[in-house]
This record gives structure tokens, sequence and C-alpha cells, in this order.
């Protein structure tokens, strides 16, 4: 059902609305793109026909956020039936993928100033801002009297680039520890949940509990070379900082007798099927996994959720500005607005994302229960951003490959880090 909210907005802020127009919606409601230009505005019967196509359709594809029409109501209900819809959904990325981001780079690469907002994956970030494609935001911020610590701190790492902030968050990802809280004890669980803890820990708690109340893995994560490897990766190098250190520890996981053998081809989707179907004690995943517990063998009262030892790796989304704009001060206005205590409350209440305001952590009113953990709410407070690059793709495909084949016997520790080392440069 299309959420209908209401907010108040000031006399200035419906000002700057007008200067925005949302792109594109087909005349086909099951057809739904954001891709194309087609100056378009909420007016009439316009917003109904989005919603309709919400609420029939689900996937719907967007390459940019550069709305609005000319009523300040309908930010917030286009902002809902965003959220509402759970298009971000997906334990591998959100629905969008390499097209998404060939579209913006196809655009702005050209010059356009047909995207206002541009919403971006958090490493597509640094890429961006090495290009000139978007601007930095540190002098509306400052006027504006925002701190970057009002924000998700991986998310604002993840927007920062030589020193300048470019980004405010859309919404946060992160991996999580998941653990079964009926199988730990009670005093391991409370060290997990505080984030006080080692790999080695880990390590050993994984040895310890494989196999009480069915289980065959201690543990679980994702080892297959893909991004997910570099995710896991920046997690046990404490963000790519301990580089020997935490693939030395990487390894001692894989060869373990308490893992999968096949854990090199582990993905998202075999982590989760394995935790949820209660084959492993402990499971390094996004939080997407704890809403498949609902219908799965294991229950949510069964689970516990932990910061990882070093860090959780900051997935999600951000927001920032066209260089190229012609209605810069009304993209920041809006900008402000959706990362902000408003805006991520709708992010929030109606598509249970997490929220990039830390304000909302311990609102009662978001009524996520995932924030309802302890531990959660701690590995909020301690997500850490893949590396900040001009060129990320070939960084994580340099860590992919190189991670891999140490951990499968094919190449050696110190080229490996050397190779790393490099593609950090």
């Amino acid at each position: 059902m299309c959420i209908r909210d209401s907010a108040v907005f000031s006399a200035t802020f419906g000002d700057v609305l007008d200067m925005f127009v949302l792109d594109a919606l087909s005349d086909d409601p099951g057809d739904v793109s954001f891709n194309n230009v087609s100056d378009w505005s909420l007016e009439g019967d316009a917003f109904e026909r989005l919603c309709l196509a919400i609420d029939e359709f689900g996937d719907i594809d967007f390459a940019d956020i550069d709305f609005i029409g000319s009523d300040p109501d309908n930010v917030v209900e286009l902002l809902s039936a965003l959220a509402d819809s759970q298009m971000f959904d997906g334990p591998e990325g959100y629905l969008f993928g390499d097209f998404f981001y060939d579209q913006l780079m196809t655009s702005l690469s050209s010059g356009s100033s047909e995207y206002d907002v541009i919403s971006m994956d958090v490493v597509w970030a640094g890429e961006f801002a090495a290009a000139g494609f978007i601007s930095p935001i540190d002098m509306n911020m400052y006027k504006d009297g925002l701190q970057k610590n009002l924000y998700n701190a991986g998310s604002m790492t993840a927007g920062s680039y030589m020193g300048k902030q470019y980004t405010l968050p859309y919404f946060p990802d992160l991996g999580l520890l998941f653990f079964r809280s009926d199988i730990v004890s009670a005093t391991d669980a409370a060290k997990l949940v505080t984030g006080n803890y080692t790999y080695d820990d880990l390590h050993n708690m994984a040895k310890n509990y494989k196999g009480r109340r069915g289980t065959t893995d201690g543990f679980v994560f994702q080892a297959k070379q893909y991004e997910g490897l570099t995710c896991n990766v920046t997690e046990f190098t404490g963000g790519l900082i301990d580089i020997k250190a935490g693939l030395e520890t990487m390894k001692k996981f894989v060869t373990s007798d308490f893992v999968p053998k096949d854990i090199l081809n582990y993905t998202e989707a075999e982590t989760h099927n394995s935790f949820i179907n209660g084959k492993s004690v402990f499971a390094r995943n996004w939080p997407y996994q704890y809403g498949m517990l609902a219908d799965a063998p294991v229950k949510t009262y069964q689970v516990g959720i932990a910061p990882l030892p070093k860090g959780s790796t900051v997935g999600g989304w951000l927001l920032g500005i066209n260089k190229n704009s012609k209605n810069a001060e009304g993209a920041w206005e809006f900008i402000k607005y959706t990362s902000g205590w408003t805006g991520q409350m709708i992010m929030s209440r109606k598509g249970a994302y997490l929220p990039g305001y830390n304000y909302l952590l311990t609102d009662e009113r978001v009524e996520n229960p995932l924030l309802s953990y302890e531990g959660l709410q701690n590995a909020m407070k301690a997500t850490i951003s893949r590396p900040i690059s001009a060129s990320y793709s070939k960084v994580s495909d340099t860590i992919q490959v190189n991670v891999h084949k140490y951990l499968s016997g094919g190449q050696d520790l110190n080229t490996t880090v050397t190779n790393i080392n490099n593609a950090l440069r």
C-alpha cells in the first residue's frame, strides 16, 4: 500500500522545490523507469499513478533522485513510497547493479545537468568526486551547522575524498555477526555484543560451539572471489590497516575444521542458507538476513547480533549534488532533508532501512526490531569504509583476486600483501 504521510516544510524549502522535476513515468504503470528524462512533475494524478506502480510492481529501476514537483508534501509521499516499495532489498547489492552505474556514468561524463541529486553506491563516491562529477558539500554543511558526527561514520568516510565531504547518507548497510544465542553461553554472548573481542576469540568460540544443537559449522562468511570478499577483507584487516595480520587470520579460519570445505565459494546466499537452516553457529552477513528468520527453522529468539571485531564494512547508498546541476541550492535542501531526522524517519519506518542519522538509532518511533539489539547499535557506531579510490573497481578486483589466490594456496602472503598495497597507493 502506498503510504500517505505529511510533514512540515519551511516556506523556503517549499520554494526551492519548485525548481525540481521528477524524471519519467511511463504510461504503463507496470513499466516504471526513472532513467528517461521527460520533465514530469508530481501534479494531478501523476503521483497516484506512481503509487499504483509501486504497489503493483516492486522492482522499480531508477537512476537518479532528481525530483520533485511543486508541492512539498509530494516529497514526503514520494520518499515514503520509494521506501515502502523495498526496491533496494537484495543480498548482493540492491536491484541496480552495473546498469545503474553505467547509466550515471554516461550522463555525468557528458557534463549533463539532467540529474540534480545523485544516488550512488558507497563505493562510487570516490570515483565520482575524483572525476569532478559531484560537488563538495562542506560549505553547505558549515552554513547549516551540520556536523559530520550527526551521520553514520562509515557512510561519511565513504563520501569523503581528498579531505572534502561530497555526500550524506541515503541509507547505510553494514556487516554483522549473527550468532545462535541458544547455543552461545550468556558470558560469551555478552562479550560479543560489546564488540570487545578479537577474531581469535571468535575462532575459539566457533571451534568450541560447532556441533551443538545439530550445527555442522562453527562460522560462515563470504570468501568467494567477488565484491563480498573485499568487504570481508576490509573487516578482517580493520579497514585495510593491518593487511598482513588480517589475511593470516582469514587463512586460519579458511583452513580450520569448523568452516565448510567449500567456504571459498561462499557468497551471501550460501551464508544465509547455512545460518537460517540451523547449520552454523556464527555467520557474517548483512542485516537482510534477520528478515529471513520469520519463516526459517531458526527463529529470531534464537539469534543474537554483534559487531565484528575490527569494525563492520559499510554498504548502502549516498546522496550527492551533480557538479553541473542548475538547481544546486534546491538539491542541497533535498539532500539535507532526506538525510536528516524527518527524511531518515520516513526511510526507516516505511522501508525498514537502518537510519544514517545517528539520533534515530535510539528513537523508539523508528520501530525497527533490529535497533532493539545492543549489538546492532554498537556495530552502527563502528562502521568502516572500503577503499576510497578514483578507481575503486580496479582496487577491489586486485584485492579479490590476490586474496582468493592466497586463501586457496595459490599465492604466498608477502606477494599478496605487496600487490594489495600497490593497488591502494
